[in-house]
């Protein structure tokens, strides 16, 4: 009987061996017959191609080849809302700034307004955004481009991101069709990952941060979102420079990651390789050093011809000395051409636009900006509850502040909309916002007080005799475009000019004081922070920002946003992030000798108007093997008298691994809205997505043993609940 069975079952192992050795692998799946046809244009369209005609495909926005029908490729920024680099409009919708837009903590709008910009692009004849900005900030932020980005959380950037994708390309069959266009995740990879705080600087880090921390959003990208295409970072990765580094570009990106798409340098890089790495003599070394990396295309803008390395001058001598190496021309112009096959460019009729008839932004995109804008809000402080303030109590109130107002700039785009930013045909300012609010019920006294960056106190006088007759004072300071953004690092992170000093004037006067901040970094505002008893936090807001920006300070909003990026208490505490690993806490070795350690404000904090009650975590499943999954629920109650959203997060730690591990990581979150006395339960999967780690051999691995499940308002020990998750 014994025998039997054993030969039933040797019979039964011979024929699922042949079952699958005859089942595909993902490697060997079968392209769609769309692909296979696009292929086969490429391929014809590439064999009529002279060398010439190649490499002239090689460059952003390279002129139609009228001989072959090779159409216009028309690129542009899209990171909140389109942006034509060295044209304005003055037509397109801005919505939130990056790092607002994750602050709502709510994807589904990144994507909306995503797909919105696409329809915008389409009707402007873009069809190439060099968007979105998936870098992960490291926990400084010295380093002016923190605003567009998502965070310094690797699992929520890689939601923000994989929505912005899906929004702006389309999935299933919308995917590049009419209404979307082409995204460019970029920087690829470790881009704020530098030690000076610096745009652009050197990043030296182990395998193991790149993986953990850089990787995730790209690999999301890639994998959920299919990005068409990416765009390396202008820095090294440990000595070799992204745009010529074969082991990030090719064995990482496209064999490990399965990326097939469209690779665009950043600007001027490939003839960088020389200028700042110096490592090639001359851009023709530069360029095939980029080629032989795989990096197609060639970003040059304002297309100044010192700086451009591929491109005939440069490269057709060479490569007709060397035939061989007309392979990574092939390459990189088919690909080139295969993504303006995928977005219909060949069989378009050229748009004519007229500039002053064109698509002047749909009124509903603006009404969205707007809706976005009030579910970006962040209350910080809210002492005695002096906000909401009720206006059937105020009878004046006092503006005050550098970025109360901006008036419509000559040329350029407003600086109090954050980097990247195209022009709207209007931008509400704060001090507009909360005229239109109040009308002629209570009366307006504005005083700017002191410019930006200025060191002039002149105008503190007429500040503080405005705040004096008023029953209240709303105070709008922060940081600008002129003072963050690319290439705007700081080796300070207090108020600029003399704003700190303005909030001190304002404070001795004894009126109820409300700080709004518009900036677009996280700021070491000890002062403001224990002096003034209500602070929001706006970021840069789009532009109906001022509609929203006073609907949250007369309640019409209640803030529901959440922090993306912790903030520090003053520069020498830099790094700053939840993201840590253990060191002495409890010893005192850990902690620094006169200054507090903790951040002035933690990643993923947020007041309301109302409160709200956790209960403790539940799991479906106390105890799964390492090979299964759960889920954990919590119940959240609103405990308080007005109606408000909160952010659920969900943080995980495995107790004791092969390897160190950060204190906490986020795995899941979901914003829900409650009424008074109205509870939801929220739940979460926990699997191998949100139990792995990375073990010695940098393979995602779920170890058995016991796992801290932490649910709670924001990444701080005290906002959370915890439950011990075991795995055998």
């Amino acid at each position: 009987m014994r025998n039997i069975k054993k030969r039933k079952l040797f019979f039964l192992a011979i024929l699922l061996s042949l079952v699958f050795a005859c089942t595909p692998t993902n490697s060997d799946k079968s392209i769609s017959s769309k692909d296979k046809e696009i292929a086969s244009k490429v391929k014809d369209l590439l064999s009529q191609m002279t060398l010439e005609e190649k490499i002239a495909e090689m460059t952003q926005d390279a002129p139609a080849n009228e001989r072959l029908g090779i159409p216009y490729m028309k690129y542009g920024e899209a990171l909140h809302g389109l942006w034509l680099v060295l044209d304005y409009y003055g037509n397109t919708t801005v919505y939130p700034q990056a790092i607002a837009a994750a602050s709502t903590w709510q994807p589904e709008l990144v994507k909306k307004m995503a797909s919105q910009t696409a329809i915008e692009a389409r009707a402007l004849g873009v069809t190439h955004v060099y968007s979105p900005n998936l870098d992960v900030i490291s926990g400084d932020p010295r380093y002016g481009r923190v605003e567009e980005s998502y965070g310094e959380d690797p699992y929520l950037v890689s939601r923000m991101g994989v929505a912005f994708i899906q929004g702006i390309q389309g999935m299933g069959d919308e995917r590049f069709d009419e209404n979307h266009v082409m995204a460019t995740a970029k920087h690829f990879i470790g881009y704020p990952e530098n030690r000076r705080g610096i745009n652009g600087g050197f990043s030296d880090m182990s395998e193991r941060r790149l993986r953990e921390v850089y990787l995730p959003p790209f690999e999301a990208a890639i994998k959920e979102a299919k990005i068409g295409s990416l765009m390396p970072g202008h820095q090294d990765y440990n000595g070799v420079p992204n745009h010529m580094n074969t082991w990030l570009l090719k064995d990482i990106l496209r064999d490990e990651l399965g990326f097939d798409g469209l690779i665009v340098s950043d600007n001027n890089d490939i003839a960088r390789l020389g200028t700042m790495h110096f490592i090639a003599e001359n851009r023709t070394k530069s360029a095939l050093l980029g080629l032989k990396a795989g990096v197609d295309m060639d970003l040059v803008i304002g297309k100044i011809e010192k700086l451009a390395a591929y491109n005939t001058k440069v490269l057709k001598d060479t490569i007709t000395q060397n035939p061989e190496l007309e392979k990574y021309i092939d390459k990189a112009t088919s690909r080139i051409l295969k993504a303006k096959y995928q977005l219909g460019l060949f069989d378009a009729k050229p748009k004519k636009i007229d500039k002053k008839t064109v698509y002047a932004g749909k009124k509903e995109h603006q009404e969205f900006s707007y809706e976005m804008a009030k579910k970006a809000i962040i209350l910080l402080k809210n002492e005695g509850n002096l906000l909401p303030l009720d206006l059937s109590k105020i009878k004046s109130l006092a503006v005050i502040g550098p970025n109360a107002h901006e008036n419509r700039p000559k040329k350029g785009t407003y600086s109090l909309l954050g980097g990247y930013s195209g022009l709207p045909p209007f931008y509400v300012s704060a001090l507009d916002g909360i005229k239109a609010k109040v009308g002629d019920k209570v009366k307006i006294n504005y005083a700017k007080g002191c410019d930006l960056q200025g060191k002039s106190k002149a105008g503190f006088p007429a500040a503080i005799a405005a705040a004096k007759k008023s029953d209240a004072v709303i105070l709008i300071i922060g940081g600008s475009r002129k003072t963050g953004g690319e290439g705007v690092d700081r080796a300070d992170l207090d108020l600029y000019g003399v704003q700190k000093e303005l909030v001190k004037a304002i404070h001795k006067t004894g009126k109820p004081v409300v700080a709004v901040l518009i900036n677009g970094r996280p700021l070491s505002i000890n002062y403001v922070a224990e002096n003034i008893p209500s602070i929001l936090e706006t970021w840069y807001l789009g532009m109906r920002s001022g509609d929203a920006i006073a609907d949250a300070i007369f309640g019409d909003v209640n803030p529901g946003g959440k922090l993306t990026v912790s903030f520090p208490r003053s520069v020498g505490q830099v790094p700053v992030t939840y993201l840590q690993r253990p060191d002495f806490i409890g010893s005192g070795k850990g902690q620094f000798k006169d200054a507090d350690k903790s951040p002035l404000f933690p990643f993923g904090y947020g007041l309301s108007y109302t409160t709200f009650s956790y209960s403790k975590p539940t799991f479906k499943d106390a105890v799964i093997n390492t090979d299964e999954s759960t889920t954990v629920s919590v119940d959240v109650t609103n405990t308080g008298d007005r109606a408000g959203d909160e952010v659920v997060q969900m943080y995980v730690r495995d107790d004791y691994a092969s390897v160190g591990r950060y204190n906490k990581m986020l795995k899941g979150f979901e914003r829900i809205s409650l009424k008074p006395g109205e509870t939801k339960t929220v739940t979460f999967t926990l699997g191998f997505d949100e139990l792995n780690i990375l073990n010695q051999q940098m393979k995602k691995v779920v170890e058995p043993g016991t796992f801290t499940i932490s649910v709670g308002a924001s990444s701080q020990e005290s906002d959370l609940q915890k439950a011990t998750l075991t795995v055998k």
